[in-house]
């Protein structure tokens, strides 16, 4: 089915960030700049609305909606390593199916209130219009990764999120912090797109394609083996891109020094946007990773190793956009985690949910620094409650959310992924096992920091009491529809063990069943065996996860709440531990020591080396060929041009000596004539 209006989805955006880009500085209020930033937001996200509703009127089978909109790349035959020829033709073309309508949705619909939310938070800062400008961009390039049809105007709009990040997390670009992250942020992406680019190239040179639609058929054509060396090599190169995008180990670094940008942003990026291309990267391509169990097992390892690692961090930080960053890192690794086990559904499911939760989190400390007077440390806050309801409530239920307490949404994401880690053919005790330590540990950072901010001894002067008060209306209603997303989400991921009674309802709408035209069913076995999912088993690791996470919750309570000295002692008990852990594990200064400097002093290195030795080489060549030039002159001036000077002058004086016998006397010709009859007569009878 082909429809024109899917281009409407990336344009208002676009549109909106050009308008407030080129003209909102000089020509545009500030209402008339977030009225287009927002106006476009909501446009697409109603034209988004429109497009799933025309997609669920396909047969379940048949949800695709293309559309191209002009040829973009065309090259002649291309001759390929195994000799065959491929012609390179990449179209601007826009695909709609069960996956990029998820995305979709979630992208306009939480960036919409993001947007709105924005116009209170920034409302008193600097360089409005160039906020809703990037802010309208970001959007665009999000909606381009996910809705292009081919890996190319994928990888347009991967390139063009990395952009955005740069310029939104740089946005204080007059703090020094906020400089560095942003160029962080842009340096570590470089390093995973070039995997990225790495994968595609291998794509196009193996299948002679880079559209979707021509590449994952004939991986699944039964042409290739299960862990096709080619296959494990694509999937490897763009899980590269993965850890940069999607903030896995190795390169997560980037992602808690984005909350250096301001709030809203730091919800966009971490809730919506960037972070989760990664995730919709490996499930878009999941053809190619169940082709590819080696690959798959890769990326189940990185996911549940991050999960963990991220969680154990968050637990001893105390700047409040910093612990949620980290929650962040970790719950990406449960998405990369489930996508590495084969569940490509319970991934995505868990990226909606996590939308709604952290969006919220994040725009709710955001009401919380803009009611302190920008104040981030926790240890500066307590007993907010009772001042910002509100904002209390909708963050207590994020923090539910978060922390998997049923019936809230990240209940049922977390636990479909915790389950197939477990019972999968592609899963892992170990991925559960990890999976589940950092469930436990997420649940009691969350509550440790809900506890710290809201409940409590008031920790703030007597100034920041007095001007404390609840956010205004547009930022607030944000943040309840996010708080009811996050309470009711969670229905269309109701695990089908309990799907009993009245629950069978939600069958037809859940998300699984609904992602599966865009999940390729491999026709061959699985590389290992199933484990026998019994109900009774799925139930009693449900249950244990929840004891788990009320375990962590009641750690949490009797540390902060009741015995609110005890962590001071705990810490101090840990030593090295404690101060390893609040140090981040020293990764950045490892990354400094090992990477950067290295490549600052090689660089330094080349500097000294082209002053010195290229610069004394060229000056060396400068100087000889002055000398050539003095001493070739000197030749010519003294012996080229003597020998012509000295040639001249002897003409000249024979010229005249023999001027002196022209003298017109005929007495002296006659005389010349018999002095040299007499020469010629003394030579014939004296010589001869």
């Amino acid at each position: 089915m082909q429809a024109s209006w899917l281009m409407l989805i990336p344009l208002f955006p676009g549109l909106g960030a050009i308008l407030n880009g080129v003209f909102g500085r000089r020509f545009f209020s500030k209402k008339t700049i977030h009225t287009i930033a927002c106006g476009a937001a909501l446009l697409s996200f109603i034209v988004s609305v429109f497009a799933f509703y025309q997609l669920i009127q396909l047969p379940h089978e048949e949800r695709v909606i293309t559309f191209k909109a002009y040829d973009w790349l065309t090259a002649g035959a291309i001759r390929l390593p195994g000799g065959e020829r491929a012609s390179l033709a990449v179209p601007v073309e826009f695909q709609l199916d069960p996956l990029s309508a998820i995305m979709i949705l979630v992208v306009t619909g939480v960036g919409s209130l993001i947007h709105i939310y924005s116009t209170g938070y920034m409302w008193e800062e600097p360089g409005y219009h160039r906020y809703f400008s990037y802010l309208n961009l970001f959007m665009f390039a999000m909606l381009i990764l996910v809705l292009g049809s081919s890996f190319l105007l994928l990888f347009v709009g991967w390139e063009g999120v990395g952009l955005c990040s740069y310029l939104l997390i740089g946005f204080y670009a007059d703090r020094h912090s906020a400089a560095n992250a942003g160029k962080k942020a842009f340096l570590v992406n470089r390093i995973g797109d070039l995997g990225f680019l790495i994968g595609m190239m291998l794509i196009f040179v193996e299948f002679g394609s880079l559209r979707f639609q021509d590449v994952f058929p004939q991986i699944v054509s039964g042409h290739y083996p299960l862990n096709a060396p080619i296959l494990v090599a694509i999937a490897l190169a763009l899980l590269v891109g993965v850890t940069g995008k999607s903030a896995q180990i190795p390169l997560y670094v980037w992602l808690p020094d984005a909350m250096e940008g301001p709030t809203p942003v730091s919800a966009l990026i971490h809730a919506a946007t960037m972070v989760t291309a990664g995730v919709y990267l490996i499930a878009r391509c999941n053809a190619l990773y169940q082709m590819a169990p080696t690959a798959m097992f890769v990326v189940g390892l990185i996911g549940a190793l991050t999960a963990l690692f991220a969680a154990t961090i968050g637990m001893a930080q105390f700047d409040i956009k910093r612990v949620l960053a980290y929650s962040t890192v970790s719950q990406l690794g449960y998405m990369v985690m489930a996508t590495g086990v084969g569940a490509f559904a319970a991934g995505i499911f868990h990226l909606m949910t996590h939308a709604f939760f952290k969006a919220l989190l994040f725009l709710g400390s955001g009401s919380i620094i803009h009611a302190i007077h920008h104040q981030q440390d926790m240890r500066y806050m307590g007993g907010l409650r009772k001042y910002m309801p509100v904002t209390f409530w909708t963050f207590a239920v994020a923090t539910l959310a978060i922390s998997g307490i049923p019936p809230f949404s990240g209940f049922f994401s977390k636990d479909e992924i915790l389950w197939q880690a477990f019972a999968s053919p592609y899963g892992h005790r170990l991925f559960w096992f990890l999976g589940t330590l950092a469930a436990g540990i997420t649940s009691f950072y969350m509550f440790r920091l809900l506890f710290m901010t809201f409940y409590g001894e008031e920790r703030f002067d007597e100034h920041t009491r007095e001007h404390l008060h609840e956010s205004p209306r547009n930022m607030t209603i944000p943040l309840q529809i996010l708080a009811i997303l996050a309470i009711i989400a969670g229905i269309f991921g109701i695990p089908h063990v309990l799907q009993v009674g009245p629950l069978r309802a939600f069958r037809a709408i859940h998300l699984e069943h609904f992602l599966e035209p865009a999940i390729y069913k491999i026709p061959f076995a699985p590389p290992h065996e199933t484990v026998h999912a019994s109900a009774s088993l799925e139930l009693g690791l449900m249950a244990l996860s929840v004891i788990i996470a009320l375990i962590g919750i009641v750690v949490a309570y009797f540390l902060y709440i009741k015995r609110p000295e005890l962590p001071a002692r705990i810490t101090e008990g840990l030593g090295d531990i404690y101060t390893l852990v609040y140090n981040k594990y020293f990764v950045d200064e490892i990354y400094m020591a090992l990477v950067v400097r290295p490549l600052l002093a090689f660089a330094d290195f080349l500097a000294w080396f082209d002053r010195t030795i290229i610069d004394g080489v060229v000056n060396g060549s400068a100087m000889l060929t002055r000398l050539t030039s003095q001493l070739i002159g000197r030749f010519d001036q003294g012996v080229v041009d003597g020998l012509v000077n000295g040639a001249a002058r002897g003409v000249g004086q024979v010229g005249a000596t023999l001027r002196r016998t022209q003298s017109g006397l005929v007495q002296n010709y006659v005389l010349g004539a018999l002095a040299l009859a007499l020469v010629f007569l003394t030579f014939y009878f004296v010589v001869l």
